[in-house]
């Protein structure tokens, strides 16, 4: 299965994973959160 690897694949599967994004959502809400308690 000869495909391209395109940025449009990995961008495809981010949007298919609700998990993968509630993950991001949760690390980028926690990494802001830490900058300012420190």
């Amino acid at each position: 299965m000869p495909r391209p690897r395109k940025p449009a694949s990995p961008f495809r599967y981010f949007n298919s994973s609700p998990e993968v994004i509630l993950l991001a959502v949760l690390i980028y809400v926690r990494f802001p959160l830490s900058l300012r308690n420190v």
